[in-house]
């Protein structure tokens, strides 16, 4: 028995969920979201809630069970809450400033690199290296955070590049002969 997919999800005031055959939309205050859904997955509504459960008892049923359930509970969040990821720039001269939908990250290279924000993605940048990117659907707003880390990720000397904010950088010593 999956412990994740046994909870139900609890809808709040406000979104409200549409459940087709192989398809489920959310529709909330910060907007809408669909997902195709696994054969072996069924979701039904139940007053205010979600209930997942798997179609038969196999153990890719049961392992998808888990899965599904967080993924429509993220859709519920996204819709009635949304999401953010804080991103943090350390290092010399390296910088970031929002245009509309572009990002210009300024990371050491010989060219500024220009990053276009994915359709509902909204970035803010504080003190040119703080950056908060926002919005409704999380795997989409991870997978953002992931590819402009990507440009430059932390390096362990100095700590340099781009990193998340809750994240820890394991700083090596450098040369023993260099202080």
């Amino acid at each position: 028995m999956s412990r994740v997919g046994k909870q139900p999800v609890v809808l709040p005031s406000g979104v409200q969920v549409t459940i087709e055959e192989m398809k489920i939309e959310v529709k909330g205050p910060k907007g809408v979201l669909s997902r195709e859904l696994h054969p072996l997955v069924k979701v039904s509504q139940e007053d205010d809630k979600l209930v997942v459960t798997p179609a038969d008892g196999s153990l890719k049923a049961r392992g998808l069970w888990g899965l599904f359930r967080s993924l429509v509970a993220n859709m519920v969040d996204g819709v009635s809450k949304g999401f953010t990821k804080v991103l943090e720039i350390n290092g010399v001269g390296y910088r970031a400033e929002a245009a509309g939908d572009t990002l210009k990250l300024t990371l050491g290279f010989s060219h500024p690199v220009e990053f276009k924000l994915p359709e509902g993605i909204s970035a803010s940048v504080e003190k040119n290296t703080v950056i908060t990117l926002s919005g409704i659907d999380k795997e989409l707003l991870g997978q953002t955070a992931a590819t402009i880390r990507a440009f430059r990720p932390p390096e362990p000397y100095k700590g340099k590049g781009i990193k998340y904010a809750d994240e820890v950088i394991r700083r090596k010593v450098g040369k023993a002969g260099v202080k």
